[in-house]
């Protein structure tokens, strides 16, 4: 199994977590890009038991962003390249199989924000900042990423001031399930990870493909691809499992299949 330089893993029996681990603020290199491309495309291979992954930050934040340095050395000729691995990976994180759950502390300020916004769920500290500051260095994107987090209007002053946002003033929004003390920050992330890997993993695997395929479409044609995938899992045991269990008021034991 390839080894990472800047991402770090460990399960914990349904769920696992994932750690961006680039001291000192976990600012994303494109090497750090294209792992995580690797690892969120091939997460059932790192993360073979797992059913929810923990995204979270090493040290005092959890992501500073891009690499500023390597802005130096951008151009209108290297940059699509480059602007693919960022893409990529990052889509890599919202496509992955698995729900994820990110943990924020600290800064998540563009690349930052972009990678927790990717995630399905987020789960702030108390000192959580969000922002996108590509005004303030001359690039730049984050913007749609924003989007899942807040309304548009919100969206707009971040976008066109630069400016730091408190956890607080997104969370009530909505686009954050919760603010927590900072030294209860994994736990509480942890909770809210082991709260979703009590399902069964292939309706865990439906459900996040479900919400990825509908979140822009309109509402008969997002329902009838919903039903759709209600026909596939029929198919599945943990289907019938999960009915079966509730009629007979018990714990249900899933298998994936």
């Amino acid at each position: 199994m390839e080894t990472f330089e800047f991402i770090e893993f460990e399960e914990s029996g349904p769920t696992a977590t994932v750690w961006l681990n680039r001291p000192p603020a976990n600012a994303v290199s494109q090497d750090m890009y294209v792992e995580l491309k690797q690892f969120f495309d091939n997460v059932d291979k790192y993360l073979p038991d797992a059913r929810v992954v923990v995204v979270a930050g090493r040290g005092k934040h959890f992501c500073g962003g891009n690499d500023l340095e390597e802005f130096k050395t951008l151009s209108p000729e290297n940059s699509p390249a480059r602007m693919k691995q960022v893409r990529e990976a990052f889509f890599s994180i919202r496509d992955s199989a698995k729900p994820t759950v990110a943990a924020v502390q600290g800064a998540a300020v563009g690349t930052g924000l972009c990678i927790a916004a990717s995630c399905d769920l987020v789960v702030a500290a108390e000192n959580a900042r969000f922002s996108l500051p590509e005004v303030n260095v001359g690039v730049m994107g984050g913007a749609k990423h924003l989007s899942r987090l807040v309304p548009q209007g919100m969206v707009r002053l971040m976008h066109l001031s630069g400016d730091m946002v408190p956890a607080a003033d997104i969370y009530k929004f909505g686009g954050i399930v919760e603010v927590v003390p900072n030294d209860e920050l994994m736990t509480r992330a942890q909770a809210l990870a082991d709260s979703l890997a009590r399902h069964s993993p292939a309706a865990l695997r439906f459900a996040k493909l479900s919400m990825n395929t509908i979140e822009y479409m309109d509402l008969e044609s997002g329902y009838e691809y919903e039903q759709s995938l209600t026909g596939e899992l029929s198919g599945y045991e943990d289907s019938k499992e999960a009915v079966n269990a509730f009629l007979e008021r018990r714990t249900p034991h899933y298998t994936g299949r």
